[in-house]
């Protein structure tokens, strides 16, 4: 699918993963839309990518706010990419030194991450399916999901329960979605650098990086958007997970 010219929706867009996706696209001639929380740095980010990116700001659990940003981000031309990295990495053990983990705080962490995702593709598949196709094709819905998904370790009982649900949404919406030729896919970052990970002390991501067996380090926000710009170019990539983590496997702590 051709980049330049399409109308791009990025929620999370205002820091790490969703804002390098922002830059990648804009850099291919897309107009992007960041739909990120009100509080955030949304329009500035906007201002300094440049491009004609604008912030829509919302919260990806709030059907209104995600209708809002699909609407904006499909006016004056055709929304055809759409990349969910919003999400949260709250922490918390099944049963802790204050006893079981609170539902309401699964509950929160499962409906920022699947549900939020599911909230943005659902709206955002509407408006694709409106569009004419090109090249065969009408547009592309790429997922965030971790390789916690797959090896949660202790203290990720929410997290990882979150993005599993997203790698099990990736298959059965892309078969969905193929009558209307909109494209379905997840990505599964390893360890990267973004926001949640700056927190920690400098040592601890030194040590979290060089358990990467190739190569030893902390991912980069650009090698997250340089596979996005990729799924959204390559036809042929649907209903898939890719995970992108250096080969690394998470221990259980």
């Amino acid at each position: 699918m051709r980049i330049a010219g399409s109308h791009a929706l990025i929620s999370g867009g205002a820091s790490g993963l969703g804002r390098a996706t922002a830059e990648r696209l804009v850099a291919g001639g897309a107009r992007v839309f960041l739909l990120d929380l009100p509080g955030s740095a949304g329009a500035e980010v906007a201002n300094e990518i440049g491009g004609g990116a604008r912030f829509v700001p919302g919260d990806v659990t709030d059907v209104a706010d995600v209708r809002a940003a699909v609407d904006a981000a499909s006016a004056g031309g055709s929304l055809r990419i759409v990349v969910n990295c919003a999400g949260v990495a709250t922490p918390g053990k099944l049963l802790g030194r204050d006893g079981p983990l609170p539902l309401e705080s699964f509950m929160r962490t499962v409906t920022v991450n699947l549900g939020g995702t599911v909230n943005l593709a659902a709206q955002a598949a509407e408006a694709i399916a409106q569009t004419d196709p090109i090249d065969g094709e009408r547009g592309v819905i790429v997922n965030t999901a971790s390789i916690a998904a797959f090896e949660g370790q202790i203290g990720q009982i929410a997290y990882g329960a979150s993005k599993g649900g997203v790698v099990g949404f990736t298959l059965p919406a892309a078969r969905e979605l193929a009558r209307h030729l909109i494209r379905v896919v997840t990505i599964a970052p390893g360890l990267f650098e973004t926001p949640m990970m700056a927190s920690l002390p400098a040592e601890v991501q030194e040590s979290l990086g060089s358990k990467t067996p190739h190569p030893s380090r902390l991912g980069m926000p650009t090698e997250y958007a340089a596979l996005v710009e990729h799924i959204a170019q390559n036809p042929m990539l649907n209903g898939e997970t890719i995970r992108l983590d250096g080969a690394v496997r998470l221990e259980p702590s």
